[in-house]
This record gives structure tokens, sequence and C-alpha cells, in this order.
């Protein structure tokens, strides 16, 4: 079963797209006098970096004033960060708190350089940074802004001063509320390995829940919120708001913030303008496509998908890669049904050798809606292959064509156990649902796209479904067997770990089999997060961000509600068109 968003109420979209073609970042092109500031304005916006997928973008007068408005803030932000640093470098607290507020609020784009300048001197200065004597606060601060960057910094040295001789955490941390929140955040970085991580993870844990008990009701309520919405593990989109609620109490004070608060509040209203520009060109292709007439039950979620796109790309100067990415999520939900509800094992395993082969030769044994749905496919290919060719000078039809034809193969063996009515055990049904869930064919296709230092080395690693890509994609096939509901528009069958696992051990419950895919949950993030460590090959990248935020997206595609429905999705979605930042 692939990547599944059941149906949520859709937004709104006012912008009408033309059809200009494809490039990743193009200009704003304003209709505004020509007075000189407005050709100012005008520069800066075509340089700001929120690449607009269709022109001309009626912009206001308004709009201008935010865009000069939030250059002027941005130059204030670089200043100050710089200005944090001692004439030594010598990193601070403050320095700290700031590039969190930053990461926190989703606006790290505009000091992107300065931040990744800081934290690398904060690296290279580690061992002059003394965490002797400092509170359990600023060292898990550190920890996890550190290795959110990439930087294989050893839990054991930085936190052995918190533990006792019995290597548990000294028992006068159990009441510092602000030390224990910073600690259970840093633990959600761990590796595969990591004690004492696992320890801070349990210690600080037990505490905040018995703080949350007899602290008041907000201090109870924000407790309980990052205890079940890790940052490390969340949308940055959702955990601003809880970051925002709690600023002033954080951060009071403090000349920067209010700064850091406008240059949120324009990103806010001008990436609502963006997200709708996307969601109507998307609405208006997939319209134009008629897929759905050919494959009547198929899903038909075009605002979902791009939903998935936005989760997982949300850099503002990328809107042409969150548009062509919504073109290939749609085609994975329709194989999936096409897989699962309309084929019999025949006239699918002709469906399948016609996709390995990628050719006509057999297409006219196939129905008609398999016939139309194919050379959709290969039309798509054929576009972003050339896309990626254009842009990028590489040309990935091959790798593909491959991915194309392993999802095949992994939807047509579920399609043999469930006619046959075997049941696999747990490790086999495990590996072929890695490849099932779609998440290596999208994430495949991401990596061309984005055109992030393509060379043959990694070109060859990402064929083989790497470490990075196939924990996400183990987080996100056992996330979804936990589900209690399913897509309101699949009649098929899917099988589901859980009850691989009950029938694999005789005797088990479905509580103990919930409990033991949670735990290969929290392994498989370890490995994860391992991956998106020095020296591994996507370390530091936007495509080990992407591969996070994946996961990150999971518990909002899967976390029903008792009418079976996803709140959380709903939420995300009206988050991505409000005038205001207050996410969900």
């Amino acid at each position: 079963m692939a990547l599944i968003v059941p149906n949520t109420v859709p937004f709104s979209c006012s912008v009408e797209p033309n059809k200009t073609s494809m490039s990743f970042r193009s200009d704003f092109l304003c209709p505004i006098t020509s007075s000189r500031t407005q050709k100012n304005a005008k520069k800066f916006i075509a340089s700001y970096g929120y690449a607009p997928v269709s022109t001309p973008l009626e912009t206001s007068n308004d709009q201008i004033s935010d865009y000069i408005c939030v250059a002027d803030e941005e130059k204030m932000v670089k200043k100050k960060l710089r200005s944090t640093l001692s004439e030594k470098g010598e990193p601070t607290l403050e320095t700290l708190e700031m590039v969190d507020a930053i990461q926190r609020l989703s606006i790290e784009h505009h000091v992107f350089i300065e931040i990744k300048e800081t934290l690398r001197k904060l690296h290279m200065q580690r061992h002059r940074y003394n965490y002797h004597g400092r509170d359990l606060r600023e060292v898990s601060l550190c920890f996890r802004l550190l290795r959110q960057e990439g930087y294989h910094v050893s839990a054991e040295s930085l936190f052995g001063d918190f533990q006792d001789k019995d290597r548990g955490f000294k028992g006068e941390l159990e009441n510092d509320i602000k030390g224990l929140l910073e600690l259970f955040e840093a633990s959600q970085l761990s590796i595969e390995g990591e004690d004492i991580l696992e320890n801070a993870r349990e210690f600080a844990g037990n505490n905040l829940v018995r703080l949350s008990l007899i602290r008041e009701s907000y201090q109870g309520r924000v407790i309980t919120d990052v205890l079940h919405k890790p940052y490390h593990k969340t949308l940055s989109r959702i955990t601003a708001k809880r970051f925002i609620e709690v600023i002033d109490v954080v951060h009071g004070g403090k000349e920067w913030l209010q700064s850091l608060l406008q240059v949120a509040e324009i990103d806010q209203s001008l990436l609502k303008t963006l997200h709708q520009e996307e969601a109507s060109i998307i609405l208006k292709w997939w319209r134009e496509l008629g897929l759905t007439g050919e494959v009547r039950k198929a899903r038909d979620q075009p605002l979902k998908w791009h939903a998935w796109t936005v989760a997982v790309n949300q850099d503002p100067g990328l809107s042409q890669l969150r548009v062509a990415m919504a073109k290939v999520i749609p085609l994975v939900y329709i194989l999936d049904d096409i897989f699962d509800v309309y084929g019999g094992i025949d006239e699918l395993t002709i469906f399948t050798q016609v996709v390995e082969r990628w050719n006509y030769g057999d297409l006219e044994k196939l129905p008609n809606h398999m016939k139309v749905f194919f050379k959709t496919l290969d039309m798509i290919t054929m576009e972003i292959s050339h896309k990626i060719y254009k842009e990028h000078g590489w040309n990935p039809i091959k790798s593909l064509q491959k991915s194309w034809a392993r999802l095949c193969e992994a939807f047509l063996v579920e399609a043999r156990w469930f006619e046959s009515g075997y049941l696999p055990n747990k490790e086999e049904y495990l590996e072929n649902g890695i490849v099932s869930s779609g998440v290596h064919l999208v994430m495949l296709h991401f990596f061309y796209l984005l055109g992030e230092e393509i060379t043959d080395e990694k070109a060859e690693l990402m064929e083989n479904n790497p470490k990075i890509v196939s924990s996400v994609a183990t987080i996100l096939r056992l996330h979804d067997d936990l589900g209690s509901a399913k897509d309101e528009k699949q009649d098929g069958f899917d099988g589901s770990y859980v009850r691989c696992y009950v029938n694999q051990h005789q005797g088990s419950t479905v509580e103990e089999a919930r409990t033991h895919s949670l735990q290969m949950i929290s392994e498989a993030w370890k490995r994860l997060n391992e991956e998106c460590l020095n020296p591994n090959p996507f370390s530091g990248s936007s495509f080990a961000k992407a591969c996070l935020n994946v996961a990150r997206t999971v518990p909002l595609m899967y976390t029903y509600d008792g009418d079976h429905r996803l709140p959380g999705l709903d939420d995300y979605l009206k988050s991505l068109v409000s005038d205001r930042f207050n996410p969900c």
C-alpha cells in the first residue's frame, strides 16, 4: 500500500496559473509603476528566493512593502547573529537561543549561511567550549543544534557531568523543567547504541509527565505537547505555534525577538500566496490529465498530494520542484489502486512486465484503464527526465523507469499473497512493504529534481534504496499498519505488520504486536538520525532534510480520530493558507 491520504476538506485556490514553462527559480513580474523605489523593490523581489510557478503574479503595493520590510529585518537579524559571537568567536547561550528560534520559526533560509557558519565555529571550538559548569538546558541545546546540522558530537562527553556514579541522571535535575524539556528534545536525535540518550529520554520523559500533572494548566499543556510532538520528529510549521506561545517566557526581553516574529509573519503571508498558486497549477493539471475518468475508483486528491510536497520540501525557492513532485505522487496512489482494486493476477502480471520492459508491446492485451495509465506514466516520466537533464545535465530516465518497475513488482507480490491466502512472516512482509510504500520511488525523483551534487556514486547509491531512504520507508510502513482506518476510496486489501507478527508469534496479542511495531519505528528513527550525520554521504544536505520531513509527515497522515478522519492533516492544510503565522 502506498502513501495514503484520506479525504479531508480541501483549501481554496484563488490564483489562476498560465502555461509558462517550468524552471526552479524565476522572477516576480509585478504590475507596478516605474518609480525608483518600486524598481528597487522589484529587484529585491526577484532575488528574494520565493520563486513563483507562473507569471505574472499580481503583487500589490502592500506586498511590495512587506518585501522591503522583511529585507530590512533580515539585515538586522544577520547583523545581530554575527554580533552575538565574541571577538574570539566563542559561542554564547544567546547565540544558541537565536539560532534555535530562527529554525523553529522556519525562517532559516534568510540567514542560512550565517547559521551554518555559526554552528561550524561552535563545532570547531567544542573542545574550548567548556561544558563543565553549564546548565542542562544549555548543554542539551548545544548538542541538539550540532546534531541537527549533521555534526557527530559525542553524547557521552556532553552529558557525562549530569550523571551520578551509577550512570543515572542526578536527582537534583528532576524539577528543572527547562533543562528536562531541552534534554528530552536532544534525546530524539539518538542513534543506535547510545544508551546515555536512551536513559536521558526515559529520565526526562518520566519527570516531565510527573511535572505536567502538578504544574499550572498552561505549563502542563506545554509539557504534554512536547512529549507528544518533539521538535525533531515534528514538522516545524506545527511546532512553531507552540514556540510562539512560549517565546516571551523563554526569550523575553531579547531585542532580536520581535524582528524574528515580524519576519515569520511576513513569510507566512508570502508563503500562503505561493502555496495557493502551486495548488492552482496542480489542480488545473490534474483535471486536464483526466486520469480519474479512466480509473474511476481511483483516489482523486490533488490538493492533499500537494500537501505532501509542501511538508517534505519547505524551501520557498523550490516551488517548481513541488509542482513536479505533485505529478509523481498521484501516479503512486493510482498505481496502488489499480493493483488493489482493479486487476486480476494475470492482467497485473502482464502490466508489470510492460513496466519492466517499458514498451508498448503487450499493452493491447490489457484493459483500457491500464493502457491509459501506462501512457500517462510514460509521458510524465519523460517530462520529468527532460526537466532534470535541462536543469542539471543528468539523464535519469533509466533509473526512474526501474523504480516504477520495482514498485509494480512489490505491488504484484502483495496481490499474489492476497490471491493465494498466503500470510508472510513479519520479516518478509516488511522487506516487501518498504518498497511498496512508494518512499524510495518518490525520494529518487526528489533526489534528481533537487540536483544536489549528483554523482555516479550517489546515483548508484540511490538506486539501491540507501539506509536514509529505507529507514523512512520503514517508519511509514509500520505507522501505516498501526492506523485504525482505511482510505474511504480503497476497496482492496492490504496486509498488516501487526497481523503478520501475531500469526508468527503464536500466543501473542495485538497489543504486544503494536508495542513491537512502535519499538521498530523508534529503531528506524535512530538509523535515520545516523544517516544524517557526518561522514555519511547525505549528511547535512537538503535531501537529508527532506527524508526527515517525510518521517515527520507520517503521523499527520496516519493518526486517525474516532470518526476515521485526520484532524492533524486538516489543521496542517489550513495552516498552509493562513494569513497569520498561526499554524496547526
